[in-house]
């Protein structure tokens, strides 16, 4: 084999592994303790992670960005609303820290935060949803919601329902 050859071939290798990093899902199938019933999704804020449980033994696992210092919040919920493209309102508080922000940000915006997907959980004004700034899936970013990569939200969307157990621990 010439050399060209040689170095033509280990380029298109190398090119092929990186379309395919890039192209792998996020969700990653992990091995779980059976503590919660299957349906639930669980959001370790220490982990930065939420877990859709689908049996005793496994688990869809997502990263995602949760509530910064002082604004985190543990506890059992629902998923009480379902939306596609949502538009946003922001919360009391964020208004309080940030006036400048409009009143209202059209769903589909990409100044929107809440992403391509939001599903509402009861009982306050969090959220599980999308984002406009993916760099921020991962860390203590928000101000108590769970935010997901947009490919992530999809996904969850379609799993799960309204009414679905949301458990959140620190």
């Amino acid at each position: 084999m010439s050399v060209r050859i040689a170095v033509a071939l280990a380029a298109t290798i190398g090119a092929g592994l990186l379309v395919s990093v890039e192209a792998q899902a996020r969700p990653e199938m992990v091995g779980v303790r059976g503590e919660y019933s299957p349906g639930t999704i669980v959001v370790r804020t220490n982990e930065r992670r939420l877990y859709l449980i689908l049996d005793s033994g496994h688990a869809v696992r997502y990263p995602v960005g949760v509530g910064k210092s002082g604004k985190q919040w543990a506890g059992t919920t629902r998923i009480d609303g379902k939306y596609r493209n949502p538009a946003w309102s922001p919360p009391k508080e964020v208004k309080h820290d940030k006036p400048s922000m409009p009143d209202v940000i059209p769903g589909g915006s990409p100044r929107n935060p809440m992403g391509v997907a939001a599903m509402t959980l009861a009982g306050g004004e969090y959220a599980i949803h999308g984002t406009n700034m993916p760099g921020s899936v991962g860390g203590f970013v928000s101000y108590g919601c769970i935010r997901m990569l947009n490919p992530d939200i999809t996904d969850l969307y379609q799993r799960v329902s309204v009414g679905t157990t949301v458990v959140v621990t620190r």
